[in-house]
């Protein structure tokens, strides 16, 4: 695979990628893609709903997770209000899923319905108390967990790596779109797939 690896940096030399970048791309292509695996395994969360004793599956902890909406967690600035549509932007799904996951966390007793403050034709959602102390709970057990894994990190090396993640995370917002000065390369590799040539 190394081989692979080499043919990739000689190729991405070749698009005027420098070697350093180069190799830093692939390194964390590399960390990310594990990570995505164990992440899909959602381990941490099944592992809460289990040690905590929970009666709710990960999509329902997911769609209470909405209706709570830390503050760190969901960019809610001017919207304080939860409606199934909001559940459903916040999680990326139809909104005919979140009315299910809603409807499902009401009839658990988790989330409620109630009539918003600011236009009463409006029916918002809303978490109970008992919701509202599983997602405290949750989100406890997910924390105490990373700062156990943290608390061997030098205070100095904490306060490097939340700016460069956070950082770093902007890469997914500017994704959506290939630079214009790297449409040529792009063509060229869709013109070798179709003619199945690599490199």
């Amino acid at each position: 695979m190394a081989g692979k690896d080499a043919e990739l940096t000689t190729e991405l030399a070749r698009a005027g990628i420098a070697a350093g970048v180069a190799d830093a791309a692939l390194g964390i292509d590399a960390i990310l893609q594990r990570w995505r695996r164990r992440a899909v395994k959602r381990e941490l969360g099944l592992r809460a709903i289990s040690d905590l004793g929970l009666s709710l599956d990960l999509p329902q902890l997911d769609a209470l997770m909405a209706i709570c909406a830390p503050r760190l967690e969901f960019d809610c600035a001017g919207r304080d209000e939860t409606m199934v549509g909001t559940v459903a932007e916040r999680l990326g799904i139809d909104p005919s899923r979140a009315s299910r996951l809603t409807s499902d966390l009401i009839r658990l007793g988790l989330a409620r319905r109630a009539v918003s403050q600011k236009d009463a034709r409006r029916t918002i959602l809303e978490p109970t108390t008992e919701g509202a102390t599983v997602v405290h709970a949750v989100r406890m057990h997910k924390l105490m967990a990373l700062s156990e894994y943290l608390g061997g990190w030098s205070e100095e090396d904490l306060a490097r790596f939340l700016p460069l993640l956070e950082r770093f995370t902007e890469w997914v917002d500017k994704t959506a779109e290939m630079p214009p000065a790297r449409a040529a390369e792009i063509a060229r590799l869709r013109e070798g797939l179709k003619r199945g040539e690599t490199g």
